[in-house]
């Protein structure tokens, strides 16, 4: 990734989460169509996080998809937590979404009792092989996958463990999946921003009243470590999908 090289966004805006998800959804499908067509198979990044529910809903029902032929990743997963304990990650992509195709491939990252070891491994399984798409969507610190301010942009690694800033921990109880602070691991595996921007495309779902500063700042802030959203400017083919709680333009 060229940090500074600046493209504005597609951006679409729609009336509600479920249309936002329904439109982001079809779009998704259309490249990983593309991608299965041109080589016979794709390579998909996916978020886990309440934003990402509606799209990726409507991506498990799009009708003719080989998902036999589609590879799945998994960006971001904590430190310390059971892979079964409902927040998990891994388990909310497999309720929300996986279990409905179960003809697909899914590599989970998977941190256990030694994460450095488990993120190098990750980082070998990813290989250097460009995504076909990565769906995606924004923190309300702006993070992209657990990549909190001050974010490397230029991060020589393709995934690590990290420590989470206040903000992203308040975020989860936030959104209803812990109840106390204090209950929300303090680390996690995550992919890095030039891994994630390592793809064909770019979608970003964020629908939601307590992104829209983030949306802001993304689209108008300079690129660089203190709004890690801007790193997706750095990328020809970013698609931002929102709704009209989300969108500061309106």
């Amino acid at each position: 990734m060229t940090v500074g090289i600046d493209h504005a966004p597609q951006i679409s805006t729609y009336p509600t989460r479920a249309a936002l998800g329904r439109a982001a959804a079809a779009w998704a499908g259309e490249r990983i169509r593309e991608a299965i067509e041109w080589t016979s198979g794709a390579r998909v990044m996916l978020a886990a996080a309440p934003s990402q529910a509606e799209t990726l809903t409507a991506l498990a029902a799009q009708p003719d998809l080989d998902w036999s032929r589609v590879e799945f990743f998994h960006m971001d997963e904590y430190v310390g937590l059971a892979p079964t304990a409902p927040q998990a990650f891994g388990a909310w992509l497999h309720r929300t979404f996986l279990d409905q195709v179960p003809q697909a491939t899914f590599h989970p990252v998977a941190p256990g009792n030694d994460p450095e070891t488990a993120a190098r491994k990750y980082e070998q399984l990813m290989g250097d092989a460009p995504f076909d798409v990565v769906l995606l969507g924004l923190g309300v610190n702006g993070h992209l996958a657990f990549n909190d301010p001050p974010a490397d942009l230029a991060d020589p690694r393709a995934a690590k463990v990290v420590a989470l800033d206040d903000t992203s921990r308040r975020q989860q109880v936030d959104e209803g999946h812990f109840a106390h602070f204090d209950d929300v691991p303090t680390h996690a595996v995550t992919v890095t921003i030039p891994r994630l921007l390592n793809t064909r495309d770019v979608i970003a779902s964020v629908p939601g009243a307590p992104k829209r500063q983030a949306v802001r700042d993304t689209l108008t802030q300079p690129i660089g470590p203190h709004h890690p959203g801007t790193a997706l400017r750095t990328h020809a083919r970013v698609r931002l999908f929102l709704d009209t709680e989300s969108d500061p333009r309106g």
